[in-house]
């Protein structure tokens, strides 16, 4: 929601991706239940069982399994340990003692925020892939890759209530464009000045998702300055805001959400960390998937201070494009490279529009990916004399993956 860098700008609430949250601590197929449905899916398409107890005969009757469909696949491969209705066998059927982590599908906040892709590198490779239980097996020797995705969609199908995105949509985060989808997370996100008056602007984010559509935000900024010729330090302008999803669309790759803000002048003046007046801010957000792991994601609103004499309405328009490459054929660590264009005018006579061109890479900390970094610079495109050029940086943490000491 825009950029609380050391200079001047209408990127209010900004600097910074998220990203994955679903623990597939699963247990081994150990019960003789579990070793015989298992047995069906090592021969790929067609498992076949025979049927027996024939009468006297020299070729007793053949019945041939068919694994077309992801219910089949399932039922075959994975039912033994997660259950038929995806909550997990039953403890006396199981044959193993079930872990308070263990997954729910059909529990939509845990089972929708993640891509395909994690779920797909864990099926592959096994828990460790994602630095999960080792009891999850891998399946990449058992089930083909068309087999592993019609899983994929019958484990989606668990979840029944369709107002939850998918995490498909979910695409990594900016430095300073606003993303659409909601969100859990904590984040600190900062900006350092690179040329003319030093100065560090750091902020920590708050967001809690409300629901399968809302979410809230609060920024708290604490910023160094050495305007006055001597350091000095405090709070910035304390943010809270509210995003709302209003529409999303897995088949078209589309997401968009509007959403406002409260700043409150809780900076210093004299520092020139804020505090001149609050601010009311309306925004609206999309995020577009593209071909070949692109995306594009488009942040544009409006700020209206309580007091425009002191601070002038303006208003925004933030973009960023980028791609995500993944390593080990598409199942390891993923690094996204992003260029942001940015622009903000203040609405008043013989206000120009500022240009700010931004690129960056978020890269993955840990192992699980529940834990990014971001690196990036701003670059003043136009209006360069007053302008600062930063270095940008942000580290994440999605809580609900897991501690900051998992996953690495």
């Amino acid at each position: 929601m825009g950029d609380k860098s050391a200079a001047p700008n209408h990127d209010r609430w900004s600097t910074a991706p998220r990203r994955n949250r679903f623990d597939w601590r699963m247990p081994t197929i150990i019960s003789v239940r579990g070793l015989l449905v298992l047995g069906f899916a090592i021969f790929g398409a067609e498992a076949t069982v025979l049927l027996a107890q024939a009468p006297a005969s020299p070729s007793p009757p053949i019945s041939t399994l068919k694994l077309d469909t992801g219910k089949e696949i399932y039922d075959a491969g994975c039912v033994a340990c997660h259950g038929p209705d995806g909550k997990g066998q039953s403890q006396n059927l199981a044959g193993f003692e079930r872990p308070s982590t263990f997954p729910d599908f059909s529990d939509c906040p845990t089972s929708t925020p993640e891509a395909d892709v994690q779920w797909r590198a864990i099926i592959t490779n096994g828990g460790s892939a994602r630095a999960f239980s080792q009891i999850m097996p891998s399946f990449k020797d058992l089930l083909t890759q068309d087999q592993i995705g019609k899983v994929i969609a019958h484990l989606r199908s668990f979840c029944t209530e369709e107002a939850w995105p998918r995490g498909n949509l979910n695409f990594p985060r900016a430095m300073i464009t606003e993303k659409a989808f909601p969100e859990n997370e904590t984040m600190i996100a900062g900006a350092i000045n690179a040329r003319g008056s030093p100065g560090v602007a750091t902020t920590i984010f708050y967001e809690q998702r409300i629901g399968a559509t809302a979410m809230i935000e609060v920024g708290i900024p604490y910023d160094f300055t050495h305007e006055t010729g001597d350091w000095g330090a405090a709070l910035g302008d304390v943010a809270l805001g509210y995003k709302q999803k209003l529409f999303h669309s897995l088949e078209k790759g589309s997401i968009f959400s509007v959403g406002g803000e409260i700043i409150a002048p809780t900076g210093n003046t004299s520092l020139g960390t804020g505090g001149e007046s609050t601010v009311f801010e309306a925004f609206a957000a999309f995020g577009q998937r593209l071909p070949a792991s692109s995306f594009l994601q488009v942040h544009t609103g409006f700020e209206l201070p309580a007091h425009p004499d002191d601070v002038p309405r303006a208003y925004y328009l933030h973009t960023a494009i980028g791609k995500t490459f993944s390593a080990d054929l598409g199942f390891g660590r993923s690094w996204s490279p992003m260029m942001e264009l940015i622009a903000d005018r203040d609405l008043v006579s013989g206000a120009i529009t500022n240009w700010d061109v931004v690129p960056q890479l978020q890269i993955p900390m840990s192992k699980r990916m529940h834990i990014l970094g971001s690196l990036g610079f701003r670059i003043p495109a136009n209006n360069t004399a007053n302008r600062q050029k930063q270095f940008m940086f942000y580290v994440l943490w999605d809580w609900a993956d897991g501690g900051l000491t998992q996953g690495w």
